[in-house]
């Protein structure tokens, strides 16, 4: 069964929607030069109307481990999603400030991008085109990769069932696919999630690697 993250939620009315629909995952967007940018306090105050059924992901890029780790250890978020230029040694020191989960993005463009996710210490990978710039990737390319990865990168309402259907990610992650004019719409977010739970339900997926 592939999970949901519905990403980038700003606004109560985001997180009421996302209560309703109850997707896996949450994102708050941490990133300052990033149009869905909230501030802590901010997604502090969402948190504590969020279903507790549904975790909440903080999305950094290149953030001070010091930074990520209090608002993972004031439960503010409950696993980090590291965006940017991360590597190993960056990913040790945050674990030697918190025992939180944490989701290592790749931006896939080659096979040797993928041998470096693959080997990632992170508990998670997310595997995306880009930095939120909603263009898909050639999922072609993940036919013979085994590790399970959170799939982001251009997935919408209408294409997510494809998605799961050739793929059969872990997770699939979505933001710019779910917004109408900059901020998200609730009409397009439970199509996303009818989309997934149908494709999950239904007899016969044919992943790419199976």
């Amino acid at each position: 069964m592939t999970k949901i993250k519905l990403c980038g939620l700003t606004r109560i009315t985001d997180i009421q929607t996302a209560n309703q629909l109850k997707p896996d995952y949450i994102g708050f967007v941490f990133a300052p030069k990033s149009k869905r940018y909230i501030k802590p306090e901010c997604a502090a105050e969402l948190k504590t109307i969020l279903d507790p059924d549904i975790a909440a992901v903080g999305v950094f890029v290149n953030e001070k481990p010091e930074v990520i780790a209090a608002l993972l250890n004031q439960n503010i978020i409950d696993l980090a999603q590291l965006h940017g230029t991360e590597d190993e040694l960056y990913i040790q020191q945050l674990r030697l400030l918190t025992i939180k989960p944490l989701i290592k993005a790749f931006k896939i463009k080659n096979k040797a991008d993928l041998e470096t996710a693959q080997n990632s210490s992170a508990d998670h990978i997310l595997l995306d085109a880009g930095a939120g710039d909603g263009q898909t990737f050639d999922w072609d390319i993940l036919k013979s990769f085994t590790r399970p990865y959170f799939l982001a990168g251009g997935l919408n309402p209408s294409n997510v069932d494809e998605a799961i259907k050739k793929l059969s990610p872990y997770a699939v992650d979505v933001s710019s696919g779910i917004e109408t004019a900059g901020f998200k719409d609730a009409a397009k977010m439970k199509s996303f999630v009818d989309a997934v739970n149908i494709t999950n339900a239904a007899p016969n997926k044919k992943p790419l690697n199976a």
